[in-house]
C-alpha cells in the first residue's frame, strides 16, 4: 500500500506539472508565435503602410492633417468654458479640445479594428489557402498597422499641449504602457472578431451598427465624474472606458491612474488578449474552410 500512494503521489505531481506546463504553452504560445514570424510581421506591414497613401501626391501628410484638423475643429466649436473630469473649468477651448482628442484617439484606434476585423481573414483568404500562412498573425499586422496612425494622432496631442500651453507633465513617460495595454487589448478584440466573421458576414454589419453608437456610451465628450453615482461604475462595462480615462490622466490631467483603474485595465486587456487568441485557435481550421 506504501508503494501504491508513492506511485499515486508522483502520478499526481506530474499530472500537475503537465498541467501547468499546458497553461505556461498556452499563454506563451501567442507572444511566441509573433517573434518567431518576426521578419514576416514586418515586411507585410511594411507593405501595408507603404500601400495606404499610394498614388497620392501628399502622401503621409494626410495622417497629420487628418488629426490636425480634427484638434483645430474641436478647439474652434468647443469655445468659452468647459468642465473638465475633477469639475473645474478649462480655462480655455484649447484644454477642453486635448480632453476630447484624447478620448477620439482611443475610440478610434477601436473603431477602426472593429470595421475591418469581420472581413480581414477574406483579405487574405488568398495567402491562407494557397500558402503556409499563419492566419493568426493576420489580426496582429492589422493592429499594428493602426497603431501607427494612433501614435501619429498621440503624439499632434503631445506636441500640441507642448508648444500651446507650455507645459507638458511628466507622466507621458509612462504613455508606452498605456499604449501597449490598449495594443494588446485589441488584437484580442480583432482575433476574437475576425474569426467570428469567417462564419457569417452578419458580424460586419452587426459592428457597423454597435460601433457608432458605442461612442456615445463611451466618455469622450463628458466625463465619467458627470454621471450619477451607479452609472460610474457601470460605464466600465463599456470596455474602452478605462483606456481612454488613463491617456486623459496622463496627458491632459498629469496624473497617475487610480490603482483600482490600472488593476480593471490590467484584467480587461489579458482577457483579451488571450480569451482572443484561445478563440482564434480554437476555430482556426474551421475558419481556413470557410474562406
Amino acid at each position: 500500500m506504501h508503494r501504491l500512494h508513492i506511485v499515486n503521489g508522483k502520478a499526481m505531481v506530474a499530472s500537475r506539472r503537465s498541467i501547468v506546463a499546458r497553461l505556461l504553452g498556452f499563454f506563451s504560445t501567442p507572444i511566441y508565435n509573433a517573434w518567431k514570424h518576426r521578419d514576416l510581421i514586418v515586411a507585410i506591414l511594411c507593405r501595408e503602410l507603404h500601400e495606404r497613401f499610394k498614388g497620392s501626391i501628399a502622401g503621409w501628410v494626410w495622417a497629420v492633417l487628418a488629426p490636425l484638423l480634427s484638434l483645430v475643429t474641436y478647439t474652434v466649436v468647443f469655445q468659452g468654458a468647459m468642465h473638465l473630469p475633477d469639475n473645474t473649468t478649462a480655462s480655455t477651448s484649447f484644454d477642453y479640445a486635448l480632453f476630447i482628442f484624447g478620448g477620439i484617439i482611443s475610440f478610434n484606434f477601436f473603431s477602426e479594428m472593429a470595421y475591418r476585423a469581420p472581413t480581414l481573414l477574406h483579405e487574405y483568404s488568398h495567402f491562407i489557402k494557397n500558402t503556409i500562412f499563419p492566419c493568426d498573425m493576420i489580426p496582429l499586422i492589422s493592429t499594428l498597422r493602426a497603431t501607427v496612425y494612433a501614435l501619429i494622432g498621440l503624439s499632434l496631442m503631445i506636441s500640441a499641449q507642448l508648444l500651446l500651453t507650455g507645459r507638458l507633465p511628466w507622466t507621458v513617460l509612462l504613455l508606452p504602457f498605456w499604449a501597449l495595454a490598449l495594443v494588446l487589448f485589441l488584437v484580442g478584440v480583432t482575433w476574437f472578431i475576425s474569426a467570428l466573421g469567417a462564419f457569417t458576414r452578419d458580424v460586419s454589419y452587426l459592428m457597423v451598427s454597435i460601433a457608432p453608437l458605442l461612442m456615445f456610451a463611451t466618455p469622450i465628450f463628458f466625463s465619467r465624474e458627470s454621471l450619477p453615482e451607479p452609472a460610474q461604475t457601470l460605464i466600465y462595462a463599456n470596455l474602452i472606458t478605462a483606456y481612454v480615462e488613463i491617456v486623459r490622466d496622463l496627458v491632459v490631467n498629469g496624473t497617475i491612474p487610480s490603482f483600482g483603474l490600472c488593476c480593471w485595465t490590467g484584467l480587461v486587456t489579458a482577457a483579451s488578449f488571450w480569451g482572443g487568441y484561445w478563440f482564434f485557435d480554437k476555430n482556426r481550421y474551421r475558419v481556413v474552410d470557410l474562406l
